[in-house]
C-alpha cells in the first residue's frame, strides 16, 4: 500500500510541475542587473529582453538593483519564488568572486541558484586616465613604484572582476594601488573621465567608447590574446605582467528550487535570444563574445572559475568587508 501512495504523489507532483512549466510564463519575467545602468550586464539584458517577449508573449522587464558589489540584487533574486519569473543577469563576480572576499555576502551561489545558460565572455581592459604619465604597462608600473599607494584604481564595485584584477595586477607586478569602489562601471567610468581616481580594469564594451573618442588610454588587456577591436593593444603578459590572465563572464541563473521543466523552457528562450541574428550582431560589435548553451555547461565554467578566483584573492588577501 505504501508502494502504491508513493506512486501516486509522484504522480501527483509530476502532473503538478507540468502544470506550472506549461504555464509558464503566466506574468511579466523580470532580468534583475544587480548593478547600476550601463554595465555589461545591462547592455546584455535588455538586448535580450524585446527578443524574449516577442517569443514569450510577455513583457520582459530589465531592474537594476545595485550595490554591495551586486549582492543587493542577487540577494533579491535568491529569495524570490522559484517560478521562473525572477532571473538573475549574473556575473563571474556574483557566482565565483563574492563568496571569496565577502564574509557574508548575504547568499551562497552554490545552494541558492540554478544556472541557465552563459551568455558570453568579455575581455577586461586597462584604463588609465590621460593626466596619468605612463603610456605603457610599464611605465606605469615603474610610476606606481615610485609612488606606492598614491595611484588609485577604480572598480565595478567589491568583489567584481575589476577589483581582483586590480589585486592581481599589484600582486604580480610588485605595486600598492589603492582601490576605490563604485556601484557599476558606468559611474566608475565617470570618475575615471573626471580624473577623480587613476585607472580602472572595465569590460572591453563599456570602455571601448572612450579609448575610440582618445578620452581615456588603454594600456593592456587581460586576456591571453590580444581583443580585434583593440588590435593595437598588448595584452598584460605581453607587457611584462607574467602569469596575469582574466575575462569576465555573464549568464542568467534562478532560484534554486526552480522546476527542472521551467529550467529548460529558460534556457531555450535565453539560447534563441541570444542567437537571434539582431542581438548577435550588436552584442558581438561591442567585444562581448557570445556563448550560450547547456546549463550543465555554464555549472563547470562556474566551478572551474571559482577556483581560480579563490586562489587569487587568498594569494592577494583581497576582502571586500
Amino acid at each position: 500500500m505504501n508502494v502504491w501512495i508513493r506512486v501516486l504523489v509522484a504522480i501527483a507532483l509530476c502532473f503538478g510541475t507540468c502544470a506550472r512549466a506549461q504555464s509558464w510564463p503566466s506574468k511579466p519575467v523580470t532580468l534583475v542587473v544587480p548593478y547600476a545602468p550601463g554595465g555589461t550586464n545591462d547592455i546584455i539584458a535588455r538586448a535580450v529582453a524585446v527578443r524574449m517577449g516577442a517569443s514569450l508573449g510577455q513583457p520582459v522587464l530589465v531592474v537594476n538593483k545595485a550595490g554591495a558589489g551586486g549582492n543587493i540584487g542577487a540577494q533579491f533574486v535568491a529569495r524570490a519564488p522559484a517560478d521562473g519569473h525572477t532571473v538573475l543577469v549574473a556575473s563571474s563576480a556574483i557566482l565565483a568572486i563574492s563568496k571569496w572576499v565577502y564574509r557574508q555576502p548575504g547568499y551562497d551561489p552554490d545552494r541558492d541558484f540554478a544556472p541557465v545558460t552563459l551568455a558570453g565572455k568579455v575581455t577586461n581592459v586597462l584604463l588609465v586616465n590621460p593626466t596619468v604619465p605612463a603610456n605603457s604597462v610599464r611605465e606605469l608600473v615603474r610610476y606606481a613604484r615610485n609612488q606606492p599607494r598614491e595611484l588609485a584604481y577604480a572598480s565595478m564595485g567589491s568583489g567584481t572582476s575589476g577589483h581582483l584584477s586590480g589585486e592581481m595586477f599589484q600582486m604580480l607586478s610588485g605595486i600598492e594601488l589603492q582601490h576605490v569602489p563604485y556601484r557599476g562601471s558606468s559611474q566608475a567610468l565617470t570618475d575615471l573621465l573626471g580624473g577623480y581616481v587613476d585607472m580602472m580594469f572595465d569590460n572591453l564594451p563599456t570602455a571601448l567608447p572612450f579609448v575610440r573618442s582618445g578620452k581615456l588610454k588603454a594600456l593592456a588587456v587581460t586576456t591571453a590574446q590580444r581583443s580585434p577591436l583593440l588590435p593595437d593593444v598588448p595584452t598584460l603578459a605581453e607587457s611584462g605582467v607574467r602569469g596575469f590572465e582574466a575575462y569576465s563572464w555573464f549568464g542568467f541563473v534562478v532560484p534554486a528550487a526552480t522546476p527542472q521543466a521551467i529550467l529548460d523552457r529558460l534556457n531555450a528562450e535565453f539560447v534563441s535570444a541570444l542567437s537571434d541574428t539582431a542581438v548577435h550582431t550588436e552584442l558581438t560589435r561591442m567585444g562581448i563574445i557570445l556563448t550560450p548553451g547547456s546549463r550543465a555547461e555554464f555549472a563547470r565554467l562556474i566551478a572551474e572559475e571559482s577556483r581560480m578566483w579563490r586562489l587569487i584573492a587568498e594569494k592577494s588577501r583581497a576582502r571586500a568587508d
